[in-house]
């Protein structure tokens, strides 16, 4: 069997307070495409497809790339064409409802498998693992099946949010949450601070980015502190399984 080439590049977010949007990550974006010059844009996170397409074409074409949307055509067809894949924040359920219906889990994987870099931020970075079951979004539609591209082996929770002792929230802390899908699923999960990006190139993983790095949640054991440019190339160490309940 060929071993997969995963080349990826995940972000928590694609806007930051004062920045225009994709800045805090241009050059990270631009390391991963690694001269390329073009991308298809998987615009399906969001209803308007053609007004966000024009929002990363206005962030990409100065740094000379060109962007297509993949609703601008056959979406499976233009992704089995790409040079670079970019997959959109917004609602993951929508997302994968999407990516279900127009048949892209599979021309993804093998792309990606291949080499061909993919960019993620937000629900583009939950839909590179295995399940959207770490989303924070609300179910606005069902998709068939909670499975998604699965290109890391754990789950990832995007925009991670600290406990704040302060808050007046009364419900679920993200670390509450988290812990709960871990007493239903034996999945490590990272957890990604705003600013924070995984990237992933010959066969190793780091946490990058501005900010102060994220979490590590697993099954029985204390979340782990992970800072800003850590190996988790360990976190592939061990298969997870869905579904098994303590």
């Amino acid at each position: 069997m060929t071993q997969a080439r995963h080349d990826l590049l995940l972000l928590s977010n694609s806007t930051a307070p004062g920045r225009a949007y994709l800045e805090h990550a241009r050059d990270a974006i631009l390391d991963a495409l690694d001269g390329l010059r073009s991308i298809v844009f998987v615009p399906f996170a969001l209803a308007d497809h053609d007004g966000y397409t024009n929002t990363v074409r206005r962030a990409m074409e100065p740094l000379g790339i060109s962007v297509r949307g993949a609703h601008e055509g056959t979406p499976r067809d233009l992704v089995a064409g790409a040079e670079a894949v970019f997959v959109g924040g917004g609602n993951t359920f929508r997302l994968v409802k999407a990516i279900h219906e127009l048949d892209l889990i599979s021309v993804v994987r093998a792309r990606a498998a291949e080499g061909m870099p993919y960019i993620g931020s937000s629900a583009g970075t939950n839909v590179a693992t295995p399940s959207l079951r770490t989303t924070n979004d609300m179910p606005i539609v069902q998709p068939p099946s909670f499975e998604t591209f699965g290109l890391v082996p754990f789950q990832i929770n995007p925009h991670y949010l600290d406990p704040d002792p302060a808050s007046t929230h009364q419900g679920e802390t993200r670390e509450e949450r988290l812990t709960q899908f871990l007493e239903e699923n034996d999945v490590p999960v990272l957890g990604m601070r705003e600013g924070t990006w995984l990237r992933v190139r010959d066969g190793a993983m780091r946490l990058d980015g501005v900010a102060a790095g994220g979490r590590i949640f697993r099954r029985g054991s204390a979340p782990v502190e992970v800072p800003s440019g850590a190996d988790v190339t360990w976190l592939v160490e061990r298969v997870g399984s869905f579904d098994t309940p303590r």
